[in-house]
């Protein structure tokens, strides 16, 4: 089993079988951090600025001292590097990992080394590889907000990748139940959403739509990325409301990820979204989003 790498941003490598975290660091007894993961390929983290912009708005909207953008980066690159040197230039699954620190002495603005800053890297499990060429079925879950909540509750931190996940894992525990890989989130007024780790992608041809991000998702580092490429090559791009039923009637439907990429949902409850003859165009899509994610 591969070693993993883990950096701490200001006093760089660490032993991984040491520990690191305080029993009372406020990302254990709170959840109170950001997160991002990134996939590591040839040495290098892809769509990394994106990651780095996310992390540092995420920060802001939790009142964390702001993350300091060299420092991060270096690291990132740094545990890139070093995986790839030391893993035959295996993909890896890097994280930043950013919490307040300890609930006795949490950090500030005027002390931002209390806080907890580590990136490390590991192998990508066997279920990304699964997911990109298999694809996955996913169950509709209502998730109880209506889209303008965000806009009237910016406290909920809806939008922010936080490290309070224990509803997003609840949520893919209970679709297992029901034989269900996957999640795709719906609205109390009935939008689409996304998925717990994932954002969602309708494709007709050479047009791909997503839902906006007003309508109280994550900013997807993956879609924009994807977007950007595809505008480059031609094709048609849109952050628009989704329904329920504009998935069913679309060419194909894809949970895009940073590790995973696009994971094509073959099944959305009890309809089967593959069409036949449809692979071509679906494949199409995929090495678009690969090479959109790997160049980003």
């Amino acid at each position: 089993m591969a070693t993993p790498i883990l950096f701490d941003v200001h006093r760089g490598r660490c032993d991984p079988e040491q520990p690191q975290i305080h029993a009372d660091d406020l990302s254990v007894v709170r959840g109170d951090g950001i997160f991002e993961t990134l996939l590591v390929r040839d040495g290098r983290a892809c769509n990394a600025p994106r990651h780095l912009e996310r992390f540092v708005g995420g920060a802001a909207r939790m009142d964390l001292p702001e993350p300091s953008l060299p420092l991060w980066s270096a690291a990132a690159s740094t545990a890139a590097a070093a995986w790839a040197a030391e893993n035959d230039d295996a993909d890896g699954l890097l994280r930043l990992v950013y919490t307040r620190g300890r609930e006795a002495a949490p950090a500030s603005a005027d002390d931002p080394q209390r806080a907890t800053s580590l990136v490390m890297v590991g192998p990508v499990g066997p279920a990304a590889a699964r997911a990109r060429t298999d694809g996955v079925s996913a169950c509709l879950l209502e998730r109880g907000y209506p889209t303008d909540f965000a806009a009237r509750a910016p406290w909920q931190l809806i939008g922010v990748k936080t490290l309070s996940y224990a509803a997003n894992m609840a949520a893919l525990r209970h679709a297992a139940i029901g034989g269900f890989g996957d999640v795709v989130y719906t609205s109390g007024d009935d939008f689409v959403l996304e998925g717990p780790r994932s954002s969602v992608v309708a494709v007709d041809g050479r047009s791909l739509r997503t839902p906006p991000i007003e309508s109280g998702i994550l900013p997807g580092t993956t879609v924009a990325a994807i977007f950007e490429r595809a505008e480059a090559e031609g094709w048609s791009t849109a952050y628009t409301p989704l329904r329920p039923d504009d998935l069913r009637a679309a060419d194909s439907v894809w949970l895009c990820s940073s590790v995973t990429i696009a994971a094509r949902v073959i099944r959305l409850d009890d309809v089967d979204l593959r069409r036949d003859g449809d692979a071509p165009a679906a494949a199409r899509f995929a090495d678009l989003a690969s090479r959109a994610v790997v160049l980003a």
